[in-house]
């Protein structure tokens, strides 16, 4: 249970911050300080409450920064950066358990049998708190996996998860660099932006967008970067429905 949130003193609770786009050793574009040590100790400094896990097609990482993040109080979001088809990322969260290990299942049998070379792309590693390599990823997984977007969609519905195009004002790998509109019937539980977005502006830009709920996310790699952008979870005690509760009814402020 994080611990990263207090009362104030008319005994409501005061709103938990939140960053929910980090990724770690694990992904080959993660910095190799991005341990699961490291990412909970930085929460801790910085007054993250609510820390997401969301390496590139895979969650072996997110249990050992859960039970790091248990045992220092913070609370961690497990998930994905799921890369669909169309080469559109998504943000993927599950409960941990059964729906995080039928994520992990779903994306191995998708994502296709190509090789990382770990001098071209860097070491995809799972390591666990004493920094030690307890897994290597051969997979490449920054690349597409063989689901449309659509079917990732309703992948995160039959676990219950999360839902959430990530950095959808980035001119690469985004829902509008791809597709170039929202699909109607795609059902969002919110738009992540970058931590350079100002979201005013974009929306008027984006008229399409304005009934929408936004997040804004770190979508780190690199130490400095974690943090650089956070939303505030009116939240009075983090869990996985919680945070899905805040975000669907848009209780929280970026």
């Amino acid at each position: 249970m994080a611990r990263n949130h207090k009362r104030l003193t008319d005994g409501r609770i005061k709103m938990v911050k939140a960053d929910l786009h980090p990724h770690t050793v694990l992904s080959p574009c993660g910095d190799i300080e991005m341990t699961p040590a490291f990412l909970v100790r930085r929460a801790k400094e910085m007054g993250i409450g609510v820390m997401g896990v969301t390496d590139h097609n895979s969650t072996r990482q997110c249990a050992q920064v859960r039970r790091l993040g248990e045992r220092e109080g913070v609370f961690v979001l497990c998930g994905a950066e799921v890369t669909t088809r169309e080469e559109v990322h998504v943000l993927v969260f599950a409960e941990f358990g059964e729906p995080l290990e039928r994520l992990q299942k779903y994306l191995d049998r998708w994502l296709p049998a190509i090789e990382n070379h770990p001098e071209l792309f860097g070491y995809q590693l799972a390591v666990n708190e004493h920094e030690e390599v307890e897994y290597e990823e051969n997979r490449l997984l920054i690349n597409a996996i063989d689901q449309s977007i659509e079917e990732v969609e309703a992948f995160a519905r039959s676990i219950n998860g999360i839902f959430i195009p990530a950095h959808i004002d980035k001119m690469q790998h985004s829902l509008l660099s791809q597709l170039g509109f929202v699909p109607p019937h795609l059902r969002t539980d919110a738009l992540e932006v970058s931590h350079r977005c100002g979201l005013e502006k974009f929306k008027q830009e984006n008229p399409c967008l304005s009934g929408s709920r936004f997040i804004r996310s770190s979508d780190a790699h690199y130490p400095e970067e974690i943090g650089r952008a956070t939303i505030l979870l009116d939240i009075e005690r983090p869990s996985f429905e919680a945070i899905k509760e805040a975000i669907m009814h848009n209780r929280m402020l970026l």
